[in-house]
C-alpha cells in the first residue's frame, strides 16, 4: 500500500479535499452504549475476559479474503469499488506536523498524536500485519469505507488496541499544520458491540483548510480482536461519520471471520440487519 507521500505528492493529494476526501478504516461516537468502552472498561479488560474464546485456526490470504464482507453486510447504498482503488484511498487531511506546543505538561502525548494522524493516512492503525490480511472498499456520495481483515500471528494486536485506548484523553483536541494550513482536530472514544475478544472505537475529526478549502473531515474507525488476527474498519468523510454502517460491520463482519476460522462457510444474518 502506499506510504506517506513526497512534498510534492501531499500537494497533488490536498486537490482531492476540494471535491471527494478519501477516507480509511471506523466506529461511531454514541455514548456508553455496549461495549469495551462503557463504564470506564479498557480493551485489556476486555481481552483478559475473552481471551479463551477464540478460534486458533491459522489465517490464510484466501480464508481473510472469504472473511470479508459485502454490500449486503453493511447499510445504506454502499457500493464496492476495486481492490486496487481501495488500496490507494488516502486523505489529505490526515497529512500534517502535530503541534507540539499544544502538549505542555506531556511531550509524549503529541507522539501519539503524529501517530495517530501518520496511521489514518497509511491505513495501518493496528500496525503492519504480520501474516496474511485482506481489504475491500465502499463508496457512498462523499463518504469512504474501508475494510481490512489481517493476522497479526507474529506481532500482539492488543498492543495497539490498548494504543487506541489512551488516544481520546491524550489527544484529545490538538493542532496539526501541513504547508502552513493549519488545522484542528478532535479524538473521542466510542462504544462498540460486544463482539470479539476486544474491541476498540474511536471518532476522529479534522477541521480546517486543504487547498485553500475549508472542509470538515468526520471519521469512526473500529478495531475488533479475535485471536491474533483482527478486523479494522475506518468510514466517514465530509457528510459526518458512519455510524450504523460501523457498527453493522463490525457485527456481522466479527461473526465472519469467526465462521471463516472454525472452517465454516459465513452466510448473513439477516436477523441482524434492521
Amino acid at each position: 500500500m502506499t506510504r506517506r507521500p513526497s512534498t510534492l505528492a501531499r500537494v497533488l493529494s490536498s486537490a482531492l479535499a476540494a471535491g471527494t476526501l478519501l477516507s480509511t478504516a471506523a466506529c461511531s461516537d454514541d455514548g456508553d452504549r455496549d461495549g469495551s468502552r462503557a463504564s470506564g472498561i479498557t480493551a485489556t479488560q476486555v481481552a483478559g475476559k475473552q481471551q479463551t474464546t477464540s478460534p486458533t485456526a491459522d489465517l490464510t490470504t484466501e480464508a481473510a479474503r472469504t472473511a470479508l464482507i459485502t454490500e449486503a453486510d453493511i447499510e445504506d447504498d454502499w457500493s464496492q469499488v476495486k481492490d486496487t482503488e481501495a488500496e490507494n484511498w488516502h486523505d489529505s487531511l490526515f497529512i500534517g506536523t502535530v503541534d507540539v506546543s499544544d502538549f505542555l505538561t506531556a511531550k509524549a502525548d503529541a507522539a501519539d498524536c503524529q501517530r495517530l494522524l501518520d496511521s489514518l493516512f497509511d491505513d495501518d492503525l493496528l500496525g503492519r500485519p504480520s501474516g496474511s490480511s485482506a481489504l475491500r472498499g465502499f463508496e457512498e456520495g462523499n463518504s469512504r469505507l474501508l475494510y481490512q481483515v489481517a493476522s497479526y500471528d507474529r506481532t500482539d494486536p492488543q498492543g495497539p488496541m490498548n494504543w487506541m485506548a489512551t488516544l481520546p484523553q491524550k489527544c484529545d483536541q490538538f493542532t496539526a499544520t501541513d504547508g502552513g494550513e493549519q488545522r484542528t482536530v478532535q479524538v473521542v472514544d466510542t462504544s462498540l458491540p460486544k463482539v470479539g475478544d476486544a474491541r476498540e472505537g474511536l471518532r476522529v475529526t479534522v477541521r480546517g483548510t486543504t487547498g485553500g478549502t475549508q472542509a470538515t473531515l468526520t471519521v469512526d474507525v473500529a478495531a475488533v480482536r479475535v485471536g491474533n488476527d483482527a478486523i479494522t474498519v475506518t468510514a466517514g468523510g465530509l457528510d459526518g461519520g458512519e455510524t450504523d454502517s460501523v457498527e453493522q460491520a463490525v457485527k456481522l463482519g466479527t461473526q465472519r471471520l469467526k465462521d471463516v476460522l472454525a472452517g465454516k462457510t459465513p452466510t448473513l444474518d439477516l436477523s441482524e440487519v434492521e
